[in-house]
């Protein structure tokens, strides 16, 4: 019979590729796991890996059985889940991918409400984009995937996974404090042709966005600063020497800048992704429904 433990250790060895990843990231010598995974090839009674050299790497055989693994496994831990509600409350590790500003908004106040009310309960939140979260979810690397939509084709649409509306989100203008603009009300991006801009890196989704718009605008964005993060691009615009675009959830009230409205912004919708069968585990649905909720509030 296949051991539940060398299933495991057959899906991180999949996802991480080789033999020391998986014994670094389960605290394990990587002789132990090259034995497990040795005995997981004899249980199955099929060739599970082929040797280059010294790495060994899945064969077909060995890519389909830690398909299985994840969804065997996953079963398992609904069973288990499913048990210790009916003993007490919801207990266990949730593991939730997320972008940043989610993050921020959604997940850490949500993590925070929970430890209170069901201690036993444990988020373990990873920053991710969009793209990576469903693939992380699709892998069972997590189990919750929050992810955003423009509602213009850029998210790819999957069957297997079941989409919960949490909250919209509109591009909002931001504004260094005393900006001339910074008391009106919305604001026309052509009335920002000529400032100078900070933007997230080439590539990513919101600086392509803001591009677009400000050439639909009718000019091109003088670039001042490109930055991976919402806090060093709040900075450099609270210092007066750039303007913005972002989206609402993003902007962090610790910083001196006025937010306003866009004219005809563009919104998008944020959800929570689970696997569409099976059904999540108890605690995957407390988190869920928190989650809503607290989208639900803001």
């Amino acid at each position: 019979m296949l051991s539940p433990w060398r299933l495991r250790l057959l899906t991180h060895f999949e996802s991480l590729g080789t033999v020391r990843a998986v014994a670094d990231a389960l605290d394990m010598s990587p002789s132990s796991v090259s034995q497990q995974l040795t005995v997981l090839e004899q249980e199955s009674r099929t060739a599970l890996f082929e040797r280059h050299g010294r790495r060994i790497a899945l064969t077909p055989a060995g890519v389909r059985l830690a398909v299985h693994a994840r969804e065997i496994l996953r079963r398992i831990e609904t069973a288990e889940a499913d048990l210790a509600e009916q003993r007490s409350e919801p207990v266990g590790d949730v593991r939730i991918a997320s972008f940043s500003s989610a993050l921020h908004a959604l997940v850490l106040p949500v993590a925070a409400r929970l430890r209170s009310r069901h201690p036993r309960l444990r988020i373990v939140a990873t920053e991710l984009e969009p793209h990576d979260s469903l693939r992380a979810l699709r892998r069972g690397d997590v189990d919750l995937a929050i992810v955003y939509d423009f509602a213009d084709g850029w998210l790819p649409v999957d069957d297997q996974l079941h989409r919960v509306r949490l909250t919209s989100d509109p591009v909002v203008v931001v504004l260094p404090a005393d900006h001339p603009l910074a008391a009106d009300g919305p604001v026309e991006l052509a009335a920002l042709a000529g400032e100078r801009w900070v933007m997230d890196h080439p590539g990513c989704y919101l600086c392509e966005l803001v591009v677009r718009l400000c050439r639909r605008a009718g000019f091109e964005p003088v670039v001042a600063g490109r930055y991976g993060s919402y806090s060093l691009l709040l900075e450099h615009v609270q210092t007066g020497l750039a303007v913005s675009a972002l989206p609402a959830l993003a902007v962090d009230e610790r910083y001196d800048v006025a937010v306003r409205e866009l004219a005809d912004a563009p919104v998008r919708t944020i959800f929570a992704a689970v696997p569409a069968a099976p059904a999540p585990q108890p605690a995957v649905r407390v988190v869920l429904r928190e989650l809503t909720a607290r989208g639900a509030a803001i």
